[in-house]
């Protein structure tokens, strides 16, 4: 299990590495081995402004279709335009390749409240 130390984590699986006000955020590669094989990433969120907590996209895999959760608030500035042809990058990359937005934060603030790796590994007992 891949759980990279230098970012953050929700409970509901997102990650969020914070580079000055911009946080790139993907799921975990614990959620991707949960969803199987990733058919689809839908964001109709672009250019929005959404508070923490908020459903910003959808992740369709083979068995099931996850609501996406905002880690953090903000304006999602950047979707990875490649996931429409490749989903299957989530699985490969999730933590590369496989991000999925880009928010310009609201609250900078926020990103103290999400869990460290450590936290996120009792989350999800490994």
């Amino acid at each position: 299990m891949n759980i990279p130390q230098e970012l953050k984590y929700t409970k509901d699986h997102e990650w969020v590495r914070v580079e000055g006000d911009v946080a790139t955020i993907g799921v975990t590669d614990f959620a991707q081995g949960e969803l199987g094989d990733i058919v689809y990433v839908e964001v109709e969120t672009l250019d929005d402004t959404l508070e923490k907590e908020e459903v910003f996209g959808t992740v369709e895999a083979v068995k099931t279709v996850s609501d996406l959760f905002m880690p953090v608030s903000g304006e999602i500035v950047e979707f990875n335009d490649s996931l429409e042809d490749e989903p299957e990058k989530v699985n490969d990359d999730p933590y590369g390749e496989g991000w999925m937005i880009k928010v310009k934060l609201s609250d900078p603030s926020e990103v103290d409240s999400l869990l460290t790796a450590e936290q996120y590994q009792e989350v999800i007992g490994s």
